[in-house]
């Protein structure tokens, strides 16, 4: 049978376009197809007036120098391996907190420096805040000395076990572990225990007991190694090199081509049918789009639909895009912020505030004494369910939350409300509508208890379709989906006859 390709790919989201690439670069054939007009999904930036925005990710693992770091340096790798580059600027705090009672905490990336300001708030728990900090040490260097794969793939699993059995046992016993009930062994103060769910919060949209100790271990441990890098450009740099390396050997990236259906043939994904009615085949596809997209909506056979209560929903988000006089922004600013005002509702819809201003590492981003500014709070679809998009009543729902939010910022930014020249909001209607997510959630979380390997895997129900991005193993975060990526892309070139070799 004459293929369209070797593998489609649907959505080119971080996840999809990394197993794209890697894919295209080993000799098999791709074509990636993205309803938008730009690749990156939520990885990716946007132009208006002057401004450069990040859509969504704006807080980056992976592109330390150091090519020897292992898994936890998957950006500078895989780029490595395309030979494309992607230009950062490195950044020295990864989050500044803002927390209730006037509990400041930047997380420097000199992790002494880090802890020493944690333990000068809590000097009676310094030796539970080095032990529990240690654990999540050991887990990142587990991770960094094994490599890239999946684990789906026997072969790999074996290769990895036979030449470190010591580390992949203890990786294997770390699965069962909860971040937060690893911090309730060694630490008792209240407050400290709310400051490491709120250190899970600010990339699991979960507490920390409800966090699995590896995702920790991923994203806690690797920002004092490889450290947090913003690149140059905003985040849409990271999707445009992957677009580029792909098509440089050879693949295609199909911009404003929306896929309608997975068709399936003799009990297997065959290809995809466009929303213009076009029909393209392959030996394999990979969907990068949500488990309840890909089944309920893409895949038309009810027997292989996904109840939404099968895994947690995670939240969506309010999101603000701002553009500042630079002056509103004193010296010595961080890029990234979290704010909270009242623990009892740091969970809760709104109750915690996300901030960037990445133009004070990246002065392109603004025009001249402009700065950017990305605020954005998590928010529920049905919220909005009830205007419609261009109405009037629509618009003055999102002024009025957004103001709210702006006012509640202005904590840290005093004067933020008078500084304002371009003011953008995006509700999770916009979400779903641009971004093609399911109630344009931040995707499936697992449930307390659960370990972190019931997260599904590549593989699904469905012979020859493939999944990617925040649905699968390891989870949320840009550094999350390029692993599963990475491990898709694995998974998928040793079933068809020509394994990846290991990053």
């Amino acid at each position: 049978m004459a293929y369209s390709a070797d593998v489609i790919v649907i959505g080119a989201g971080i996840g999809g376009l990394t197993a794209a690439a890697l894919l295209q670069e080993r000799g098999f054939s791709t074509i990636t197809f993205e309803k938008n007009s730009y690749p990156g999904g939520s990885c990716a930036s946007f132009r208006h007036q002057g401004y450069t925005f990040d859509a969504g990710a704006s807080v980056f693992y992976g592109f330390s120098g150091d090519e020897r770091s292992g898994t936890l340096n998957l950006h500078t790798r895989i780029f490595n391996r395309l030979g494309v580059q992607v230009p950062t600027i490195p950044d020295p705090v990864q989050i500044h907190y803002h927390l209730p009672d006037g509990f400041e905490v930047p997380v420097f990336y000199e992790k002494d420096r880090f802890l020493g300001t944690l333990i000068r708030r809590f000097p009676h728990e310094e030796a539970g805040i080095r032990a529990f900090y240690q654990e999540l040490e050991t887990v990142y260097e587990i991770l960094s000395a094994l490599p890239a794969g999946s684990l789906e793939d026997i072969v790999h699993v074996i290769q990895v076990g036979a030449r470190n059995p010591g580390k992949t046992m203890a990786l294997a016993l770390k699965t069962f572990k909860s971040m937060g009930k690893t911090a309730r062994t060694y630490i008792r103060d209240e407050e400290l225990l709310k400051f490491i769910d709120i250190e899970s919060y600010s990339w699991a949209v979960q507490d920390a007991v409800s966090t699995p100790l590896v995702n920790a271990g991923i994203c806690l441990a690797d920002r004092h190694h490889g450290g947090i890098h913003y690149p140059v450009g905003g985040s849409g740099a990271i999707p445009a090199a992957l677009c580029e390396g792909i098509k440089k050997f050879g693949g295609e990236v199909e911009l404003n081509s929306g896929v309608e259906e997975i068709f399936l043939q003799n009990g297997r994904a065959g290809g995809v049918k466009l929303t213009n009615g076009e029909v393209f085949t392959a030996r394999a596809v990979i969907s990068n789009a949500t488990v309840w997209d890909t089944f309920n909506r893409l895949v038309k056979d009810p027997r292989y639909n996904v109840p939404e209560n099968r895994f947690l929903l995670a939240p969506s988000w309010f999101q603000l895009y701002l553009g500042v006089d630079a002056g509103i922004i004193p010296d010595g600013f961080h890029v990234h912020h979290i704010l909270v005002d009242d623990w009892s509702q740091y969970n809760e819809i709104g109750g915690t505030i996300y901030f960037s201003a990445p133009s004070v590492l990246d002065p392109s981003l603004a025009p001249n004494s402009k700065h950017v500014v990305h605020a954005f709070v998590t928010d529920q679809v049905h919220r909005w369910n009830n205007y419609k998009r261009g109405d009037s009543a629509y618009k003055k729902a999102k002024e009025k939350f957004g103001d709210s939010v702006i006012r509640r910022t202005e904590k840290i930014l005093p004067g933020l409300s008078d500084a304002l020249e371009v003011k953008v909001f995006a509700t999770p209607l916009t979400n779903q509508r641009y971004l093609n997510r399911y109630k344009g959630s931040y995707g499936p979380l697992l449930y307390p208890g659960q370990n972190i390997l019931q997260k599904p895997q590549n593989s699904t129900p469905i012979k020859d379709l493939y999944a990617t991005g925040d649905s699968t193993f390891p989870g949320q975060g840009v550094i999350a989906v390029t692993y599963s990526g990475v491990s898709c892309a694995s998974y998928v070139a040793r079933r068809l006859g020509n394994p990846l070799e290991y990053l």
